[in-house]
């Protein structure tokens, strides 16, 4: 007998050779036909794998990141045995699960596939679905495998099992399709129910542009064809919400190939919501103790080696600058961190100064490759809302959570409700990424696990995923769509107060080192904007959208009456224009909505013998007649629905 444990800690002993499917079998029928794959002691096994010895076992459904990963990892092998149906010269290569569905990368010789072939594609690939092939993994020696792919003359293959290690091959078959696969797979085709494929593109063996160009085909599928509706028809309100095309229409910013690739130029309505964004983060850090410090663009090399950004980071970054001045390199500056050491530098402190918390809307500059640029998620420059804290390690605690207060008040704000908590800490099995001691390290990663349960976050503890000089809290917020996205991030560093060798007189009259932490709510403005651009389909919260309200006169005559408007509506703070072009008012109407102006004033004869104006509310209609003073009433009290002052005593 064989003792498994659960998820829930309980343990079960079963027969010796029993799969993770008779584990599923023996909780319940409902969960053995919803199981497609398994872990056994951290490690992707099949459903059917027997298992020989005591250990810990997850059992996952579609609805688990790895079941998807299992589910569409296999849907590519059913995919590359679709394309051989059709073309059967074709040379296989790769085809892994990605975030989002499958691809398989085909050398298809003298042929080509495009858009007209898929339908016939998916249809062959439900039939072969269909058969409920059962996916078998064996093991294969070195010499068998080589030959097996150098008879179908398959060189990229080939190259694969060359640099594979004799003992560790194997193929998977199903049906009459056999593949290199190193596992991971559902139980059968048959519970492959959708598919789709989504586009093809070009891409080079192994990414190398020196190698042959494959064909790289993109699908996704699913175990119910209603999940594959509701994807398409998701993706289709993401094409209408992508933030390229909303920013083009709403005039907030631009690129320009003359400027160069990933350096946006914000137009005046976008500069004036970033504007915005900026005095909201400003007035809550002013209550919260910080001050505002500026930095420069550049910095010399030898900064950027203190810190360890160079080493980490160089070849990331925009080459060095070189002044007419023998041995003397800049860089454009890539963190704003170490700037900020400097800062706390300039004096010396006493333990009684501190906290002190510099903060600073940092521009800083990366060089992103040309084919990971992506509008504005994706940027060679961008702001930080940047602050570095100086401590001592007493006050880590309660600092800590202070700006995670400031973090959650900057999503309330913005209408960001639905987010999870991700404590990212080392990698234990890759020490060489990171610097410091170890002991600084598990201090740090406490720090944040105790604080994120104090303040009764939903929390996940991911390893690997920390910054090279400490650990960090990322906030992982949901959109209106569902994705997911990394937004605000606070780190804990012992390191890099150490590398610049920062102090505070004690109450020992010793001299002690401060603990630094990193934090920046919205992180790039121009990655947050681009976010909030698509959770808010360009409906932003009344109190940040560039135009609150536009005036439409319904003709000429009544022009003098708007600009009366207007000018009381500036009077009280609020963003509105007239639009009086010589249009019919329904077509001024359509525009204003196209716009995404939140509220339409209608003026005309009435409106101007009573005083009023008429009122519609961008995608409600219309609101009824107002006197002015109590439209600007409603305004007001629609902003202090989301915008209310920052609360240090959270």
């Amino acid at each position: 007998m064989i003792k498994i444990t659960l998820p829930d800690g309980s343990v079960r002993e079963f027969e010796m050779n029993s799969t993770p499917m008779d584990v599923a079998r023996s909780i319940s029928e409902g969960l053995a036909r919803n199981v497609i794959s398994a872990s056994f002691n951290n490690q992707t096994v099949e459903t059917t794998t027997p298992l020989t010895k005591d250990g810990e076992l997850t059992l996952f459904t579609f609805d688990a990141p790895e079941g998807k990963k299992a589910f569409w990892h296999s849907s590519a092998h059913v995919l590359a045995q679709a394309i051989l149906d059709f073309y059967p010269n074709a040379k296989l290569t790769i085809g892994p699960a990605i975030d989002n569905g499958f691809y398989y990368d085909v050398d298809f010789g003298e042929e080509a596939i495009s858009e007209k072939d898929f339908s016939k594609i998916e249809k062959k690939f439900l039939e072969r679905a269909r058969e409920k092939a059962e996916f078998k993994i064996r093991s294969i020696s070195k010499a068998d495998a080589l030959a097996y792919y150098k008879e179908r003359n398959n060189e990229y293959k080939v190259e694969l099992i060359e640099g594979l290690q004799d003992g560790d091959i194997t193929f998977c078959d199903h049906s009459d399709f056999t593949d290199l696969c190193r596992g991971g797979h559902i139980p059968h085709t048959g519970i492959i129910k959708a598919i789709k494929i989504m586009n093809v593109a070009g891409a080079y063996w192994r990414g190398d542009e020196k190698n042959n160009q494959l064909t790289r085909v993109y699908g996704i599928s699913f175990p119910k064809q209603k999940q594959l509706t509701e994807y398409l028809e998701l993706l289709e309100e993401a094409k209408k919400r992508d933030h390229r095309k909303l920013g083009k229409e709403l005039e907030l910013f631009t690129f320009s190939q003359k400027v160069g690739q990933g350096l946006p130029l914000w137009l005046p309505k976008g500069a004036a919501l970033r504007g915005r964004l900026e005095d909201f983060l400003k007035a809550a850090q002013k209550k919260a103790g910080y001050e505002m410090v500026m930095t420069p663009h550049i910095g010399q090399k030898e900064l950027y080696v203190t810190s360890g950004h160079y080493a980490k980071y160089g070849e990331d970054s925009f080459q060095p600058i070189t002044t007419p001045k023998d041995d003397e390199e800049f860089l454009l500056k890539p963190m704003n961190c170490p700037h900020h050491c400097e800062v706390y530098n300039h004096k010396p402190y006493s333990y009684k100064d501190l906290p002190k918390r510099f903060a600073e809307f940092g521009t800083v500059y990366r060089y992103e490759q040309s084919g990971e640029l992506h509008g504005l998620t994706r940027v060679r420059g961008f702001t930080q809302d940047d602050a570095h804290i100086f401590c001592t390690p007493d006050q880590l605690d309660s600092e800590f959570k202070n700006v995670i207060d400031l973090v959650l008040y900057v999503f309330g704000s913005l209408g960001f409700k639905d987010f999870t908590a991700q404590v990212s800490v080392r990698d234990l099995e890759n020490p060489d990424k990171y610097i410091g001691q170890v002991e600084n390290w598990e201090k740090a990663e406490q720090a944040i696990i105790n604080a994120a349960k104090d303040k009764g976050l939903d929390y996940v503890i991911e390893a690997g995923e920390a910054a090279f000089y400490g650990p960090k809290l990322d906030f992982m917020v949901k959109d209106a769509l569902g994705r997911s996205w990394q937004l605000g991030t606070i780190q804990v560093d012992y390191n890099l107060p150490e590398r610049f060798d920062l102090h505070y007189k004690g109450s020992d009259n010793e001299l002690h080192r401060p603990v630094m932490i990193h934090r920046a709510p919205f992180g790039s403005m121009e990655r947050f904007i681009a976010v909030l651009l698509e959770h808010t389909g360009g409906n932003f919260p009344l109190w940040l959208t560039p135009e609150q309200v536009i005036v439409l006169p319904i003709s000429e005559k009544y022009q003098k009456y708007s600009e009366k408007v207007l000018t009381l509506l500036e009077n009280s703070e609020i963003r509105a224009l007239i639009d009086n072009r010589s249009e019919k008012t329904g077509r001024k109407i359509r525009d204003a909505e196209v716009n995404k102006i939140p509220f339409m004033v209608i003026v005309g004869e009435k409106e101007e013998q009573d005083g009023t104006v008429s009122v519609r509310k961008h995608g409600e209609g219309d609101l009824g007649t107002f006197s002015i003073e109590e439209f600007i009433s409603l305004i007001e009290k629609e902003i202090k629905k989301t915008l209310v002052p920052f609360n240090t005593n959270n």
